[in-house]
């Protein structure tokens, strides 16, 4: 399907995990030339790609870029009980498998890598890159899910309560928290929008899922010194759902060598898509500008790779030789 005149091509496919878990993914190409790099984009909890992040993509799309989707489990278009996460590994092996399967196709084996995640997405870009510290040429991180803002969690003696019922119950819809949709998003139009898209969770927190999301930001918060890859970190000033101070955090202790960190003050969680068209334009030409010298630079990686696969040959040849 073609959109925006005929200059984005837009495909869905369905594919199967290593769980036999039927999961949505998609894609958005430039019609008119070759995509100059590539980017994976990894969506919130209760969200999917498709719909939400559709505007996200055609602009990246606009600027040259191909841009990969994928609903996780529970999530968007996905199987899987809405709403509930088993294991955050899962998500993360299932982006890491279907990510990969698209960077190792020829005629995308010399493009650059992005990934791009928004709130628990920047979660899983972090634990994508740790995965594969090698793999990746760098991360766009909105508002990541680093550290859950305090007003988003119930109380301590809460959560430890709940933390013993999910031993008995994790897919029960029980935790009380703020409404995610009210908190994230400024415009009213948006808020209204989410809340009619029937592939976006509304329901409670399921308890497991509480406690994956929980578990995996506070790991996340104590090893944020181990990131390498290049980054760019963008935070709304206002943010009521992610703390802010840990996007900061990451910005000053990460190891990374080249690293960014923009603050935009008043502007609140849903940076890519919740706040008025001003506010997004200037998010999105920091993006853009961003990733623009990041992918026409000399790709560190990719010569890395060249010279492994010179040096394996000379191996093969010396040792032939020497037969």
């Amino acid at each position: 399907m073609d959109l925006e005149n005929g200059t984005v091509r837009y495909e869905e496919e369905y594919i199967l995990n290593s769980g036999g878990l039927k999961l949505f993914t998609c894609k958005w190409m430039p019609v008119n030339e070759e995509p100059k790099a590539l980017i994976f984009i990894c969506h919130g909890y209760a969200m999917e790609c498709s719909i939400t992040m559709n505007s996200t993509a055609i602009r990246l799309v606009k600027a040259g870029f191909a841009v990969y989707g994928i609903d996780y489990e529970g999530h968007g278009k996905s199987s899987g009980l809405r709403g509930y996460m088993s294991n955050f590994n899962n998500i993360v092996d299932d982006c890491s498998n279907f990510f990969t399967e698209i960077c190792e196709k020829k005629e995308n084996k010399k493009k650059m890598r992005f990934l791009l995640g928004e709130s628990m997405g920047g979660a899983v870009v972090l634990l994508l890159h740790r995965k594969k510290p090698e793999y990746w040429d760098g991360a766009i991180l909105v508002a990541p899910m680093c550290k859950i803002a305090d007003d988003m969690k119930p109380h301590p003696l809460v959560i430890s309560a709940l933390r013993k019922l999910n031993k008995y119950i994790p897919t029960w819809r029980i935790i009380p928290s703020l409404d995610v949709i009210d908190a994230a998003f400024k415009q009213p139009e948006i808020r209204a929008q989410v809340r009619a898209n029937p592939y976006c969770y509304k329901g409670r927190l399921r308890l497991n899922t509480g406690n994956q999301l929980l578990n995996t930001s506070i790991e996340l918060e104590q090893r944020l010194r181990e990131v390498s890859l290049p980054f760019l970190v963008l935070h709304g000033g206002d943010d009521k759902v992610t703390d802010k101070a840990v996007s900061q955090t990451l910005y000053d202790v990460a190891a990374s060598s080249d690293k960014s960190f923009k603050l935009y003050p008043g502007m609140w969680h849903g940076l890519l898509y919740g706040e008025t068209p001003e506010n997004i334009e200037i998010v999105f030409a920091d993006i853009i500008s961003w990733l623009n010298p990041r992918s026409e630079s000399g790709n560190s990686r990719l010569e890395r790779e060249l010279k492994h696969q010179n040096d394996k040959l000379l191996n093969s040849k010396d040792s032939g030789r020497h037969q």
